[in-house]
């Protein structure tokens, strides 16, 4: 039987080859939010890996939307010319769709890397961060609410770097709206506490978001196809849920939303998350059914089989994957000789597929790129 996770899927008029998506990854490794060698290696060897779709990580849409100092923007000049350095070098020699991820940190930004604590930044470091309410993350630094002057800024910032994408060259943009970041500021109860038109009520919390949605949406081209990632439960009690991002996903669609990419929580220290493989699938399909969106799986998917079977059964159209993928940029390659497809190599590469070198391991000759 033909697996069906290394078939085509259409989005607008962008054709990505099979449902293999490298899901976006922070490497907290950017100067001012210019990507540098790092990326080009990083980004480079995905590139080539005969994936349907690369995301770059998390991008900021003004210097205070990013996590981190070193976290990649997309709102100067600079940041322009840095990242499409790097994305000509992966269409020169890659054989993936790319796509770029618009973010804005909100109340969870001017942090320290992982690998430096993952804390509040320092004075030296820090600057002050916005979100749709003046509570902080757990015992984080309050945020200074967006008034009406801060809330066009954040819009015609992600409508900037929207532009930017499109003079780059990239095939999808998807929005942040998940893991406790700005728009998902708004959505929840946990985080927005506003008394006004963008507070409230469940219309009322995801008026910004939408209107964001919206916005990026004209300024993106209509042949290519626009996402968002979202974080279908907050897993808090009163917190954000599945009914809730089923609403959501259904206003979203009607202002030309292509894909909804389904992860959960970040937004509160105090989440209870029931994690295991694949523990995420579920909350796609009922959002694929329920709205009627093509959906991506994303959470601790890394056996072939098992993406398999949520494109065959129908549970997602696609599947993410991020640790996975940095564990072994080959995923992808390996996957198909499991299933029996094919996955474009590079021609440089060719001769290493099994098909060629004697393996048992079945599987089609190398699709060149």
């Amino acid at each position: 039987m033909a697996s069906q996770l290394f078939t085509p899927i259409q989005l607008r008029d962008v054709t990505l080859e099979n449902r293999v998506v490298i899901a976006p990854m922070c490497q907290y490794s950017a100067v001012d939010g210019n990507v540098v060698d790092w990326h080009l290696m990083h980004l480079g060897q995905l590139a080539m890996s005969g994936s349907g779709l690369l995301f770059v990580e998390a991008t900021a849409v003004e210097p205070e939307g990013r996590i981190t100092p070193g976290c990649v923007g997309l709102y100067s000049d600079d940041n322009e010319a840095a990242l499409a350095r790097v994305v000509g070098f992966c269409r020169d020699y890659g054989n993936v769709k790319l796509g770029i991820q618009l973010a804005h940190a909100g109340r969870k930004g001017s942090v320290l890397e992982p690998w430096r604590g993952g804390t509040p930044a320092g004075d030296d470091e820090s600057w002050t961060t916005v979100g749709a309410s003046v509570e902080g993350y757990g015992d984080w630094p309050a945020p200074e609410a967006l008034d009406e002057a801060g809330l066009a800024r954040v819009l015609d910032g992600f409508v900037a770097s929207t532009k930017r994408s499109e003079r780059i060259g990239f095939d999808v943009v998807e929005l942040h709206g998940a893991h406790g970041y700005l728009l998902h500021q708004f959505l929840s109860p946990l985080s927005n506490h506003r008394d006004d038109a963008y507070g409230g009520s469940l219309e009322n919390r995801m008026r910004f978001p939408l209107q964001v949605i919206e916005a990026v949406r004209e300024a993106w081209p209509a042949t290519k196809p626009l996402g968002i990632r979202v974080s279908a439960t907050d897993w808090v009690a009163g917190g954000w849920n599945i009914e809730d991002t089923i609403t959501f996903g259904r206003a979203a669609a009607e202002l030309g939303i292509d894909f909804i990419d389904v992860s959960s929580g970040g937004m509160s220290p105090v989440q209870e998350i029931v994690a295991g493989p694949g523990y995420q699938v579920g909350f796609a399909a009922r959002i694929k059914t329920e709205t009627g969106l093509p959906t991506m799986a994303v959470g601790m998917i890394n056996d072939p089989v098992q993406a398999e079977t949520i494109v065959r059964s129908g549970q997602a159209d696609m599947v993410a994957l991020a640790r996975g993928m940095l564990y072994d940029p080959h995923w992808t390659w390996r996957a198909a000789e499991a299933l029996h497809a094919n996955a474009a190599y590079p021609p440089q590469y060719a001769r290493s597929h099994p098909s060629l070198t004697g393996s048992p391991v079945p599987g089609n000759p190398p699709k060149p790129k």
